[in-house]
């Protein structure tokens, strides 16, 4: 596959992600406020924005659909979700004959939606209203994605893209609740607390799915295990990874690179990192570390991948 055609779909895939996750950050801070817990709206706000990788140039002054506004909207902001629209529609345009029409057609309703002059003006009246509209339009984009391309190698990259966006969001998220939930795991939590754990599994849609294998019984070290180490759950960081390692796999078997062996340990570190580990383990340790490196390691794999597949030279590739 032509380097330039696997990056369009690898960007075009992250950036629908990344609009998804921060549709649904918004969507469920939003809902928070209708709720009374020992949390300030304001704290909830600024923590909403370090879980987003702390935008420059954006800070909450105390107006929540200002915020939303411009997390909504503003194109000088990179991670809002109006510029991750456009970046994921400028992808696919690129690579317009290697996907399927119904992605196209999808991505393409979804950019007209929500960049046409009333969407802005509903956004301030019904900001939910927004909000679900994206979300669902996301959600539709990856399911006509799953069900309407041929699975090899382009679609791989699209894997490729959602899961390493995916598992470095929820690292984030993690690591941004961690002084509220973890930082002092043994200590008696409050009751109205139990709010702010329903926060954190909604902002991964992982609420009902959690309730599926705990029941209600919402603790932080159980939210941690499952956000982090569960392998059925298709937003946890370990599910994120083992599906990340089997693309990445299906790339190198299709390309027949043999140069591959780097990205192949830089990715199978972090799948082993996560299968043997233990939550208990984790909290005696360095919580914020351990996800710091999983970060870390995502960024590697990026960088890795891209000096293999995108950017690699042309000794590089008659070597392959």
């Amino acid at each position: 596959m032509l380097s330039r055609v696997a990056d369009s779909l690898y960007w075009m895939s992250r950036y629908m992600e990344r609009a998804e996750h921060t549709t649904r950050l918004l969507d469920v801070n939003l809902n928070l406020m209708l709720d009374e817990s020992g949390t300030s709206s304001d704290h909830r706000w600024k923590r909403m924005l370090l879980a987003l990788g702390s935008p420059e140039g954006v800070a909450f002054k105390g107006d929540p659909y200002a915020l939303t506004d411009r997390m909504s909207f503003d194109t000088e902001v990179p991670a809002s979700i109006l510029s991750c629209i456009i970046a994921a529609r400028e992808n696919s345009r690129h690579v317009r004959e290697q996907i399927s029409s119904e992605q196209w057609h999808r991505l393409n309703t979804l950019y007209l939606q929500v960049t046409r002059p009333e969407a802005r003006r509903m956004d301030r009246s019904e900001p939910s209203d927004f909000l679900q509209q994206v979300m669902e339009g996301v959600h539709q984009f990856q399911g006509v994605s799953d069900s309407t391309m041929s699975h090899g190698e382009g679609w791989q990259f699209i894997q490729v893209g959602r899961y390493i966006e995916r598992a470095s969001a929820t690292a984030l998220l993690l690591e941004a609740y961690h002084d509220d939930l973890w930082m002092l795991h043994e200590r008696i939590f409050e009751g109205t607390e139990y709010l702010e754990w329903m926060g954190l599994l909604r902002s991964a849609t992982a609420f009902e799915a959690y309730c599926k294998v705990y029941t209600a019984d919402v603790t932080p070290d159980r939210v941690l295990e499952f956000l982090l180490l569960d392998e059925n759950f298709p937003h946890s960081v370990r599910f994120s990874i083992d599906t990340l390692q089997c693309a990445l796999q299906a790339i190198e078997g299709g390309s027949g690179r043999s140069r591959a062996e780097p990205l192949r340990i830089l990715s199978g570190r972090l799948q082993a990192s996560l299968h043997y580990a233990s939550v208990e383990e984790i909290l005696r340790g360095d919580v914020v570390g351990y996800l710091r490196e999983i970060q870390m390691q995502c960024r590697r794999i990026h960088r890795t991948m891209y000096e293999l597949y995108i950017q690699y030279s042309i000794q590089t590739a008659l070597a392959g």
